[in-house]
């Protein structure tokens, strides 16, 4: 079975999150409300180094709850800062916070995040693939920025938009592709 380049076949992890995740439409406000926090900590980094990590970056951000994560005091960020297991970028964790606070006001206004990206992408999906950002990814950004949401450049947010199923980019000799 052919699976996309990019996709570690010695990785377990990887290609289940390949064969059963990635590009396929989730529009549950947790699903997507955990993609976004842990797309802006792969800044920089690999997504297989995050989604290696993802199990622990659930424990440690109690499973997402968007409710205890906005709540997270000083004592808390020290508490991921010294945490192991996931990324200990202190610039990031401070904006996985703030970045919860405007999702939540973002799902108040319009009923669920999901309704949010459609203003956007007025429902489409996007069946694209060799890109790493777009005029899409470009407008949710610099929207997501003036809210004052950080750690969401235009790459980041393709790469969400990827993961969560709004653009599928499966490579055309993948099992998973699509026109």
């Amino acid at each position: 079975m052919n699976r996309c380049r990019w996709c570690n076949l010695k990785n377990d992890n990887y290609i289940n999150y390949h064969d059963n995740e990635w590009g396929k439409l989730n529009t549950s406000d947790n699903y997507l409300f955990e993609m976004l926090i842990l797309e802006s900590f792969q800044a920089g980094l690999s997504w297989e180094c995050i989604l290696n990590k993802r199990d622990a970056f659930r424990l440690a951000y109690d499973n997402f709850d968007i409710e205890k994560l906005i709540n997270y005091d000083e004592n808390k960020i020290k508490q991921l800062c010294s945490n192991k297991n996931i990324i200990r970028n202190k610039l990031k964790i401070k904006s996985s916070i703030k970045n919860a606070q405007v999702f939540k006001d973002i799902v108040k206004e319009y009923g669920c995040f999901y309704n949010y990206l459609c203003l956007f992408t007025k429902g489409k999906i996007y069946y694209e693939i060799n890109k790493t950002n777009s005029s899409l990814s470009n407008s949710i950004s610099k929207d997501l920025y003036k809210r004052g949401m950080r750690f969401v450049g235009s790459v980041i947010i393709y790469s969400y938009l990827q993961a969560v199923g709004i653009i599928n980019s499966h490579e055309k000799e993948c099992f998973l592709y699509k026109k």
